[in-house]
């Protein structure tokens, strides 16, 4: 989606109900940011929302990018807030020869999470950080995706293939379209 760099569009003050809102959607689809959140949109503060290519509208603090959502898709947070945060988001991991091919702006395939270096969760040794309590990602969820061996995060996106579904059929597609450290969206200046 963001493989090339782009200029931003029109910029506008989100109004404080619907700064209220997004608060809302934001706590039910990360649980985890509940004591962070007034960190992050805090309630004096003036939220604006940028258009950008493609119907993409990104939320912005300032100069700090925050969310960015495709028209009435869920809100995708900024690798440079899931950097900030990282512990407060649903994490997968894909294994070391999936980095360079992600990092190119290709699709994540199923094969780098189901490989050895790769986690999802429900797996026995995904340990705590990728385990889920054993419960399985469905279908549509946004994750963020890190890499074997590195500490930050390479991709956030969402799931085409529930996660249950990718170790069963080890094949596919399992984000399209998602951001990535050195993209278009990462590499555009705020002013």
């Amino acid at each position: 989606m963001f493989k090339k760099e782009f200029s931003p569009g029109a910029k506008s003050k989100v109004k404080s109900s619907a700064q209220r809102a997004l608060r809302t959607k934001l706590l039910e689809t990360f649980p985890k940011l509940e004591p962070y959140i007034d960190e992050i949109l805090p309630k004096k503060e003036q939220l604006d929302v940028l258009k950008i290519p493609d119907r993409v509208s990104l939320y912005v603090l300032g100069t700090t990018p925050l969310f960015y959502q495709h028209m009435d898709d869920p809100l995708i947070p900024h690798l440079q807030l899931v950097h900030r945060y990282p512990w407060c988001f649903p994490r997968v991991r894909i294994d070391r020869g999936g980095v360079r091919f992600v990092l190119s702006g290709a699709t994540l395939m199923v094969p780098g999470l189901t490989s050895p270096g790769g986690r999802l969760p429900g797996d026995d040794d995904a340990g705590e950080e990728y385990g889920n309590d054993g419960k399985e990602y469905e279908e549509g969820r946004v994750v963020v995706v890190d890499a074997e061996g590195k500490e930050n995060a390479c991709m956030v996106g969402v799931l085409k293939m529930a996660t249950g579904e990718m170790k069963e059929k080890k094949k596919g597609v399992a984000i399209e379209n998602g951001h990535y450290v050195g993209d278009g969206l990462w590499k555009l200046e705020l002013r």
